[in-house]
């Protein structure tokens, strides 16, 4: 039932009454109580439309019920929210950072101008450029060992002084793109230098937007491993790193790679032969959909309407539409952006990396200053204890 309401946006009364099993007068409370929206039918003068993905909520928390170990296997699982954050939310399908609505922010705004609202800072921060590290190897373990000598030499500081920790963030973001794209300036917004090193100047304003888009997303899991290093007592270095190893999954951050595969595969062998194969097997359509976006990924829908995307890639989001109602997720338009603007092939992680850097840092700095350790516990399935 949940997934025939996700393909729907909104529900008429009696197709709500009937996926709640609930009479008017409960629908009424659970809109009354906020926790259904509605907005009149335009089709109908008198009649009132209910947000499907409301509706897809409440049977989720039924069907898990209340019991204690429901309870905790939910929050791990795009379940219920686990921390208080200041920092970013999504609602209704739409992300804020602290407030404001993300993809607005991205019309204007350069990452240094996103962080200060994440950081909850009052002037810009600069992120500098550093001479890359010598290491014989991808892009990737070259930013490992970079923010790993910054994880070593910067031990974390008793007690906490903010505006240091912000300095720390700042320098650590500007490592880790450093290490990324060999920046050739340390003058100007990042996504400028960016640019200019990948000889894409054409291309600035598509990068600072996607820089900002991807700052931040709430609590992923890379957001969440970098908060738990921070409440040990790590260094900012530290929880960089534990953001970014969690980041670098290809369930995750380096989801970019399972894209391009389906990208290649549907290139080979015809677009509509290998998604109606994939629905078929059951298999994942890599790109599409979000979980916390059933009306579609805002970003994705943003960044996508600011550029041309490649024949290959539109065909490709066009056909997964029309036959299964999925929206591409942001690794479906980041990809279409490197491949539009002829960025080198690790860019799209790069990117992405940079950018979330900022909410790394951001998450960390906000569980620092609350001072409390992250130390959920385990519900034990194995062999019984012996006594």
């Amino acid at each position: 039932m949940i997934d025939s309401i996700n393909v729907k946006h909104w529900m008429s009364q009696e197709e709500a009454c009937e996926a709640l099993g609930v009479r008017k007068q409960t629908l009424y409370a659970y809109v009354s109580r906020g926790q259904i929206e509605v907005q009149g039918d335009p089709q109908h003068a008198n009649r009132n439309l209910y947000r499907a993905a409301d509706i897809a909520t409440l049977l989720k928390k039924r069907n898990l019920g209340r019991a204690r170990k429901n309870i905790a296997a939910s929050t791990m699982a795009w379940g219920e929210p686990i921390i208080d954050t200041s920092i970013s939310t999504i609602v209704h399908g739409r992300l804020y950072y602290r407030g404001r609505d993300a993809v607005r922010l991205a019309a204007s705004a350069t990452l240094e101008e996103a962080a200060r609202l994440l950081w909850d800072m009052n002037g810009l921060p600069r992120f500098p450029s550093f001479e890359p590290v010598a290491f014989d190897g991808p892009a990737s373990a070259r930013v490992y060992a970079a923010l790993a000598r910054d994880a070593a030499n910067d031990p974390a500081r008793t007690p906490f002084d903010m505006s240091d920790s912000l300095n720390q963030a700042a320098g650590l973001v500007g490592r880790l793109a450093s290490n990324f794209v060999e920046l050739r300036s340390d003058e100007g917004p990042l996504h400028l230098r960016i640019a200019d090193a990948w000889h894409a100047a054409r291309h600035a304003d598509l990068l600072r937007r996607v820089l900002v888009l991807l700052a931040d997303q709430e609590l992923t899991s890379s957001s969440f491993a970098a908060r738990v290093a921070a409440s040990t007592g790590a260094s900012l270095g530290a929880s960089m790193i534990a953001g970014l190893a969690a980041f670098s999954g290809p369930i995750h951050g380096n989801a970019i790679v399972r894209v391009r595969e389906f990208m290649d595969e549907a290139r080979r062998s015809g677009t509509g032969t290998v998604v109606r194969r994939r629905i078929a097997e059951g298999a994942a359509l890599p790109g599409f959909g979000h979980e916390l976006y059933p009306q579609g990924d805002p970003r994705a829908a943003d960044l996508l309407s600011a550029f041309e995307a490649p024949d290959a890639a539109r065909e490709l989001i066009d056909c997964v539409e029309r036959l299964t109602g999925k929206l591409p997720a942001i690794d479906m338009a980041l990809a279409a952006l490197v491949e539009h603007c002829g960025l080198p092939e690790e860019a799209a992680f790069a990117l992405f990396s940079i950018a979330r850097s900022v909410g790394w840092m951001a998450h960390s700095i906000e569980q620092i200053s609350e001072g409390s350790l992250l130390r959920p516990r385990a519900r034990y399935v194995g062999p019984a204890v012996a006594e």
